[in-house]
Parts: C-alpha cells; sequence; structure tokens
C-alpha cells in the first residue's frame, strides 16, 4: 500500500505526485522524493526499482522480509533494515522497516509495523533548514524514530523485572517466579536482536570511511548509535539481573526443600522411636521379665510417649519443626 509519495526542493515541500512522474522529479536539481509504503506487493516492489533504478539483492531482501537488521552499501545508495519493537496491549509486536537511500530519494516500506511514521514526516517537514541536507537527514529521522520506540519496551521490561524481583521471597511462588523470569529473558533477548546488529550498522555511517550520501550528517547517526549503546548496555544488565535473579530463586527452592527435608528426617526419628520398642516388645522370646509386669504395659507406653516427647521438643527448638 502506498501511504505517500512526495517532492522535496530545498527542505521544502514542493506535492505530492505520482509514482508516474518520480523519475521526472529525480531528475531536476536540488530535489530528492520521499516515498513510504507499507506492507508492500512484489508488484509495488518492482514498480519503486525501476523508478529508483534499487539494487536487486536489496530489492529481494525487502520482498522476503524478516531480515536481521544492517546498513549496507550499494554502489552510491544504501539500504538500511530495522526493526521495530512496540507495545501492543501488554505485548511486544516486532516488525520490519527496509529504507531504501540514494542521493535523491528515499523509500521506507514497513511490514508489521502498528505505527506509522507520518509523524516524523510532518517533524521534518517543520524543520526544513535540517531537510535540506536530503536524503541522509530522512534516514536519520526514521531510525531516530525507531530507536525512540524502544525505550517504553526498556522501561517495561524493568518494571516487569522489579515486580518479579519483589515476589522472590514469598514462599509458594518460586515455580512461577521462573516462569516469568524466563519469558521476560526471551523478551530482552528480542529487543537485544534488534537493537545489537542495528548499532553495529548505524556505525558505518559516522566517523571514518562513511558513505558519501552520510558525509554531512555524521553527528546525527552519531547521535543514534549513542542511544543505541545506552539501550544495549541497560539490557545487559537486565539480562544479568535476571541471571542473578533465577540464581537467587533456584536457591529458595533448594531451602524450602533442605526445610521439608528436616521436618521429615524429624518425625521419621520420632516415629522411630515407637518402632524401636514395639520392636523389642514384640519379640516372643519365653524369658522376657517385662512380660509379667503388672504395670509394664503402661510403663512402655509411657516411655515411648515420653521419649517421642523430648525428640519432638529438641526438634522444635532447634528449628527442624
Amino acid at each position: 500500500m502506498l501511504i505517500n509519495c512526495v517532492a522535496y526542493q530545498e527542505g521544502k515541500k514542493l506535492s505530492d505526485i505520482p509514482v508516474e512522474e518520480i523519475s521526472d522529479y529525480l531528475a531536476k536539481p536540488g530535489t530528492f522524493v520521499w516515498v513510504a509504503l507499507r506492507d508492500p506487493d512484489p508488484a509495488e516492489l518492482a514498480i519503486m526499482q525501476e523508478e529508483f533504478s534499487l539494487h536487486e539483492l536489496a530489492v529481494e531482501d525487502a520482498q522476503r522480509g524478516n531480515q536481521r537488521p544492517k546498513v549496507e552499501e550499494y554502489g552510491d545508495s544504501l539500504f538500511a533494515v530495522m526493526q521495530t519493537v512496540e507495545l501492543s496491549e501488554g505485548k511486544m509486536v516486532v516488525g520490519e522497516v527496509d529504507v531504501f537511500v540514494g542521493p535523491n530519494y528515499v523509500l521506507s516500506s514497513r511490514r508489521n509495523a502498528t505505527q506509522g511514521f507520518l509523524g516524523v514526516r510532518a517533524r521534518a517537514e517543520r524543520e526544513p533548514h535540517l531537510l535540506a541536507q536530503g536524503s541522509a537527514f530522512v534516514l536519520y529521522a526514521l531510525m531516530d524514530a525507531v530507536v525512540d520506540r524502544y525505550f517504553p519496551v526498556v522501561d517495561m521490561l524493568e518494571s516487569e523485572l522489579e515486580t518479579i524481583e519483589d515476589r522472590i521471597f514469598i514462599r509458594g511462588s518460586q515455580r512461577a517466579n521462573i516462569e516469568r523470569l524466563y519469558e521476560l529473558k526471551a523478551k530482552v533477548l528480542t529487543l537485544r536482536h534488534a537493537v545489537m546488529p542495528l548499532m553495529e550498522g548505524v556505525g558505518k555511517l559516522y566517523g571514518g570511511r562513511v558513505p558519501a550520501i552520510c558525509i554531512d550528517t555524521q553527528e546525527y547517526f552519531r547521535d543514534v548509535h549513542d542511544h543505541l549503546y545506552r539501550i544495549a548496555a541497560t539490557l545487559d544488565t537486565i539480562r544479568d539481573t535476571i541471571s542473578t535473579a533465577i540464581q537467587v530463586n533456584l536457591s529458595m527452592v533448594a531451602i524450602d526443600e533442605s526445610e521439608v527435608n528436616k521436618r521429615l528426617a524429624a518425625w521419621a526419628a520420632i516415629f522411630a522411636v515407637f518402632t524401636a520398642f514395639a520392636g523389642i516388645w514384640g519379640m516372643n522370646f519365653k524369658f522376657m521379665p517385662e512380660l509379667e509386669w503388672h504395670y509394664g504395659y503402661a510403663v512402655a507406653l509411657a516411655m515411648m510417649f515420653g521419649v517421642c516427647g523430648y525428640l519432638y521438643w529438641r526438634f522444635r527448638r532447634s528449628g527442624w519443626l
């Protein structure tokens, strides 16, 4: 689906143009065209490939989707893949944004992204002095918007981790805690898989040898890289905390099992007294002096209950019961 197709000159919007006139505007000096697509089909991409002379390998990646975040250089043009990670009803939704950038054009294509980039276009049009820098600034604006949407996800992950940490020492919640920790770990890895490769790709756009398109916008891409670095550091901290929480939770499980084992051992020792006395007096030897005692039964029971009571008192005092 075509969202919009707009021509700009010297940072100012000229007009919305039909797709068939893209090549005409590309031939005008100081003009670039910004096209936005949503869930394009192969036919639409084929038309755009013809209008912008896109590299066939980049178009093939855009058609397939599910690409690893990256920034690739094809002659005087760039192809960037970014993963969008957004919150929808408390769940993480992963989408993809493919951006083709040339000296006088920008073509963005998004898939499975719940939020569009109309706000990015409006922001760029409000700053014509920046938009005058051309297609590289548009690439920066799109990257910045994608990265900014990572921050609410990071905040959600931190809040969820704090909630789980508050429940770690609640007795009986260990199994549920471990399940939630592993679910949280999977979410962290999902976001990390979007951040780390993109950070590597953005690093190619500033400092050292950079594509000619990005020569005048290096400081903007450095700012995006700094944001990605902060997010990556936070994710590493969350991941380390999750590992620690899992170990603490397993330790709590071991402690609970130890408490149960102590109780079982204490009760086993108490009942062993009954078993021992009953076994001794239950033997059927003919000459057993206790068998003829008038109060033997009562004394035997009193002795058994007395020893068991003493053991129970000692175990309670030591914390085993």
